[in-house]
């Protein structure tokens, strides 16, 4: 049967589609306020290009709530397998700003399959962990979904473009608890990450490697799996210094910047320190909207993306920044209470992977806006200016308000 009925209209998510429209509005204020007019070429105007690429959006929102929810499923590895593809296109082409993150269409424009990658990987995901969902309680059942999702993940990665590769892991371990994973397995894929964060000090190493091996002894296991897991996170974490090193130069300026942002004012922390003025010079009520100094002087780089919040704080206060948040922190809030309430599994497990996804950019890019996290170049949920990024996020809502409805089709 092509399309679905529901049940009662107030099954709908209203209040997710409501937010999401506030947000998508005032996106276009704020983009407004701070473009400049353009003679030409309209896609070179962030607000112009914002308003245009919103039409797409909603239409793929439309198409997708009119599909079956088994034609999402039956399609989802096909799916995935065009995502891994489409994230390979760019290094057939030529290089962006030195990335191979962006696909020229032949259009005016360009896309970043890597948007729309992790989309597919989330409904991937679901279908794995919703038919195996009795085989979740075997270690060696979650290697096959980690498996799958640093297939992409490592594509993204060598672009470069490590925010989107970070968020494309995030839900992974939301999804597999969702599924039954047992929590000591959870702990054994973050063990890697904290051996290496932990490796650069002696104290803070020794201490981890005291507390993995007190896991290991709680958990279990067999003696084999023990002596493997321990140490091989001890020799990962010995390979630190080697990871580090494979880094670019721009990602080790990032990460040293993050912890000592006054060390170069002018060069790496100008990003960081301009955002955190322009905040702070907007106060509770802001300046007014078009008022910004930071912003309008220019002062406030990648302003219509990266820190779009910043020029929220400036203009509109703190207050604002605050009540986007609240939105945001609510349409999260109701996409993990549907998928607890949904009566299938596959639509379940998409929604939680849709919520982190989601929340991941909330996060990053709030963190990265008041300096708590390097800057990741990671755009906040339908405010912030992109093209790609606006039609995988109507998207993600589609299939939110699709398969949060417990319908039969």
């Amino acid at each position: 049967m092509i399309g679905f009925q529901f049940k009662q209209n107030k099954e709908l998510p209203y209040g997710v589609i409501v937010s999401v429209s506030f947000l998508s509005i005032l996106g276009l204020l704020v983009l407004y306020s701070i473009s400049e007019p353009q003679i030409g070429n309209l896609l070179e105007n962030p607000f112009s290009k914002q308003f245009l690429f919103l039409i797409p959006a909603i239409s793929i929102f439309t198409v997708v709530i009119f599909l079956p929810r088994y034609t999402i499923h039956k399609y989802s590895y096909p799916l995935f397998l065009i995502g891994v593809l489409i994230v390979l296109l760019p290094f057939f082409g030529k290089p962006h700003a030195g990335t191979y993150r962006w696909l020229n269409v032949g259009l005016p424009f360009t896309l970043q399959p890597s948007e729309f990658a992790k989309v597919f990987t989330v409904i991937a995901l679901a279908r794995y962990l919703s038919d195996h969902t009795l085989e979740m309680k075997k270690f060696i059942s979650i290697i096959i979904p980690v498996f799958l999702a640093l297939i992409p993940t490592t594509i993204v990665l060598n672009q470069p473009d490590l925010g989107t590769a970070i968020v494309m892991m995030t839900p992974i371990l939301p999804m597999l608890y969702w599924s039954g994973a047992r929590p000591f397995y959870l702990f054994l894929l973050l063990a890697p990450l904290f051996s290496i964060l932990t490796a650069f000090q002696t104290f803070s190493f020794t201490i981890w490697a005291l507390l993995l091996g007190m896991a290991i002894i709680v958990a279990r296991p067999r003696m084999v799996i023990s002596i493997i897991l321990f140490f091989g996170n001890i020799f990962l974490g010995l390979l630190a210094p080697y990871m580090w090193n494979s880094l670019t130069q721009y990602q080790q300026k990032r990460i040293i910047t993050f912890l000592n942002p006054e060390k170069d004012p002018l060069g790496a922390a100008y990003q960081i320190i301009q955002s955190k003025t322009a905040i702070g010079s907007g106060g509770l009520f802001g300046k007014g909207w078009g008022e910004g100094t930071q912003t309008h002087l220019k002062f406030l780089p990648v302003q219509e993306s990266d820190f779009i919040l910043s020029v929220i704080g400036e203009e509109m206060g703190f207050l604002m920044i605050l009540i986007v948040l609240v939105i945001v922190g609510f349409i999260i809030t109701q996409i993990i209470k549907r998928s607890y309430l949904s009566k299938d599994r596959f639509s379940s497990l998409v929604l939680i992977g849709i919520g982190t996804i989601i929340l991941s950019h909330v996060f990053v890019n709030t963190a990265m806006t008041v300096g708590l996290i390097p800057v990741k170049g990671l755009p906040f949920p339908f405010i912030s200016a992109g093209g790609s990024f606006l039609l995988s996020s109507y998207l993600m809502i589609g299939l939110v308000v699709k398969l949060s409805v417990n319908y039969s089709d």
